[in-house]
């Protein structure tokens, strides 16, 4: 066991034990990269701070029933990821278009947790996609996948480009929903069976 993971493992015991020390040390060590990576993905300074402070508030409520299956640095990611989400489920018209344009990539180049929750995410558009009409999940997919024009999957497909835009309107129509539905996107399962902040 490295001597990181032991030293986590200390921390997390004088938590529990209700040591505020054990906190503070926790906030000191951690408060700084935890707002830079939420800001990263909020672009506002005052919610990103609100979202570290609410992460902290709540593990030392729920102190005494807190179990940490992965490193504490990797489960305080999680929980910033999952404060992010719920945020976006909540209000997306709270933010810009930008900052949901870029969300995708930046869960992808983050830490290896949030690329574990990209992967996941992905796994489950495509088993909402595979539910479409089978025109419409074809130009979905020469949409999203092959990166192709509407103009392009026009002539490929021997359809107008109004039909195309049609089909992609349709398709996410279908998918928004279903994502929101899906419990938090079901891909915090893993990491927050145990306690969800």
């Amino acid at each position: 066991m490295s001597f990181k993971k032991i030293k986590d493992q200390k921390l997390i015991e004088r938590l529990k034990q209700g040591d505020e020390d054990a906190l503070k040390l926790i906030y000191n060590l951690y408060w700084e990269q935890l707002f830079i990576y939420a800001f990263s993905f909020l672009k506002k300074r005052e919610i990103s701070e609100d979202v570290i402070q609410e992460i902290f508030i709540k593990i030392w409520e729920k102190r005494d029933v807190l179990v940490i299956k992965t490193t504490l640095k990797g489960y305080l990611y999680t929980c910033v990821m999952h404060k992010v989400y719920d945020l976006f489920r909540k209000d997306k018209n709270a933010f810009s278009e930008e900052v949901m344009q870029n969300f995708d990539i930046k869960i992808q180049t983050s830490t290896p947790e949030s690329k574990l929750i990209y992967k996941e995410l992905e796994a489950q558009i495509d088993a909402v996609v595979n539910t479409l009409p089978e025109k419409c999940k074809k130009v979905f997919k020469l949409s999203r996948e092959n990166q192709l024009s509407h103009k392009e999957i026009s002539k490929q497909l021997n359809i107008s480009t109004k039909s195309v835009e049609a089909y992609i309107t349709k398709a996410l129509k279908i998918i928004r929903p279903s994502l929101i539905n899906i419990s938090y996107f079901v891909i915090f399962c893993s990491f927050l069976k145990e306690l969800s902040v």
